[in-house]
């Protein structure tokens, strides 16, 4: 979540491209629930320190594998804003 980040052609092979914005946008709404500072400046993430960075991670891919067991268990709605 550092610089590379902001440059959608370094160094990140995203397996769903079209989902690159979507999943950028729900970090910072995760950084926010998780109270850690999203004073962040141009997409730079290097200010946040590792056990911040990492537990904004680490939640969205609970998240995430919640997501993909309930929609495998047919449980999934996904909700839109």
């Amino acid at each position: 979540m550092a610089r590379g980040s902001v440059n959608r052609s370094r160094g990140a092979n995203h397996v769903v491209p079209e989902a690159w914005d979507a999943m950028n946008q729900w970090k910072y709404e995760v950084a926010r629930e998780l109270g850690v500072d999203t004073n962040i400046s141009n997409g730079y993430w290097g200010n946040v320190t590792s056990r911040d960075a990492g537990s904004v991670g680490g939640h969205m891919t609970r998240k995430m594998v919640e997501m993909a067991q309930q929609q495998l268990a047919g449980k999934y709605t996904p909700t839109t804003k």
